[in-house]
């Protein structure tokens, strides 16, 4: 069973809707969440509600093929697979519907949930709806959810004011409420590590709001896929409109090498400052001979004992630079064990960490571990979102020169150029989705650290050249 929860645009509650209908997993069903898209934070606020890691679909970083096999594999033990979207329903790249909702929905074969923010309309809900409906007959829309009303005489009257070919559709509404929202900050909403409220409130305002969905309707519109797939003779190829315009590329159901005889241990960053971490990287690494020891540079004096490698991922270094600054002790141990060859690998938060300094947003600057002669600051109005093809140009734990994988990047931060100790990037070839190049990143033998966020799915062997360069560190 899966649903895929969609919308007019971003903004319109999807994340809120889908913890409601993930709430499920109180009726003893167990939920498996996705989320398309590269999207860290929301996957974070899944698994929070399913108590199971949420899983990212991206054809751009997946494949088409990596995409189904990624659903299949993480699904399979589940009761039903619920799949929040990003965006607009049939908005992709470059205003195309291509890695579009709609595009996943028909690749995967599963049926449509749209949420319709109803704030301030009536009636005005038909016309979108039928526009959703029939705009692409390949995309099955098999219910929606009005969000955002005002009070039940309002959703009454939303309901009754539309066509009865429209009306049908509508399986519930969720009340405007602020115990439900999630407050914005730069770069997309509170993570859910930094939420004031409880778990156990969240999940409270969840049920609550639950009361008005058709839950059971829900499931029987889930269990569709599931019998679909069984009366189908024969599995048809995807449609001309959603074949990959790029090259297949290997994906997680590759596997790595087997791992090394030895268990490895990496030492990875998990705190409020960094926890971007794709599930299925974590995964891939595991696969690959590592035992995943988590540790925190906002509040930890030292590593964890006995590290062969370290994992510095991705976060909001930004908005815990003073705790991160007051951790000396950490920051001095870093320096020595990398200048003794401990490899380290760094994205994005991490990339930022290595550095000298950061400044914030309010002029503010922050020393970081100092590993890397990078200073950083942080810039509204330099914003980097893009996807990139990322090929070494230089031997770092990666892997040799020309290994290629694919990632993506989203900071608005950027290194601040020093005329008397200038650093040339080094560690990448990069091509964005839209085909600049450039270099970024650094590269030392034991160190790649850069902006990008890969996604291993995308060359599995990273995984295993990563627990190579840890066997080969001589610096335990």
């Amino acid at each position: 069973m899966a649903i895929l929860i969609s919308a007019t645009h971003s903004g319109a509650g999807k994340t809120t809707v889908t913890g409601v209908v993930m709430a499920l997993r109180r009726r003893g069903l167990s939920v498996q969440p996705f989320k398309i898209g590269p999207d860290f934070i929301d996957a974070a606020h899944h698994a929070e509600v399913c108590d199971r890691p949420s899983i990212n679909l991206d054809t751009w970083l997946q494949g088409e093929d990596g995409v189904r096999r990624s659903f299949e594999r993480w699904s399979t033990d589940a009761d039903i697979a619920v799949i929040e979207a990003m965006g607009g329903l049939f908005d992709g790249v470059d205003g195309t519907g291509r890695g579009s909702p709609a595009e996943l929905a028909k690749l995967l074969g599963v049926p449509v949930v749209v949420v319709l923010d109803v704030w301030g309309m009536t009636r005005t809900a038909a016309p979108i709806l039928r526009g959703l409906r029939d705009f692409d007959p390949e995309v099955r829309i098999a219910g929606c959810v009005l969000n955002r009303v005002g009070s039940p005489g309002h959703a009454a009257m939303v309901v009754d004011s539309l066509p009865e070919d429209v009306r049908r559709l509508v399986v519930g509404s969720v009340a405007a409420s602020e115990d439900l929202a999630t407050p914005e900050r730069h770069l997309g909403i509170v993570t859910v590590q930094e939420l004031g409220a409880s778990a156990a409130a969240r999940a409270a305002a969840r049920e609550r709001a639950g009361s008005d969905l058709d839950l059971d309707r829900i499931i029987e519109l889930a269990a569709s896929t599931e019998h679909e797939r069984a009366t189908a003779s024969d599995e048809p190829p995807p449609p001309a409109s959603i074949r990959p315009s790029a090259p297949a590329r290997p994906t997680s159901d590759v596997p790595p090498p087997p791992p090394p005889d030895e268990t490895l241990r990496m030492a990875i960053a998990q705190d409020q400052a960094f926890h971007f971490y794709y599930e299925e990287n974590l995964d891939l690494l595991r696969r690959a001979g590592f035992e995943l020891v988590p540790f925190r540079p906002t509040a930890d004096a030292s590593l964890p004992p006995d590290v062969d490698i370290v994992h510095l991922g991705g976060g909001y270094p930004e908005s815990f630079a003073a705790e991160l600054a007051a951790n000396e002790p950490l920051a001095a141990e870093l320096r020595e064990r990398v200048a003794a060859g401990l490899p380290i690998y760094a994205e994005c938060g991490g990339f930022i960490y290595l550095g000298r300094s950061l400044t914030g947003f309010d002029g503010e600057p922050h020393a970081m571990a100092g590993v890397l002669p990078l200073d950083f600051t942080m810039d509204r109005e330099h914003l980097s979102i893009a996807y990139v093809t990322a090929t070494t140009a230089a031997d770092s734990p990666l892997g040799p020169p020309g290994t290629t994988l694919r990632g993506q990047e989203f900071h608005q931060s950027r290194i601040v150029a020093s005329p008397t100790d200038p650093v040339e990037p080094d560690l990448y070839e990069l091509t964005r989705s839209d085909d600049r190049r450039s270099r970024a990143g650094l590269a030392r033998p034991n160190i790649a650290a850069s902006y990008v966020h890969l996604h291993l799915a995308s060359n599995p062997t990273v995984a295993t050249n990563l627990a190579r360069a840890a066997q080969a560190r001589g610096a335990r």
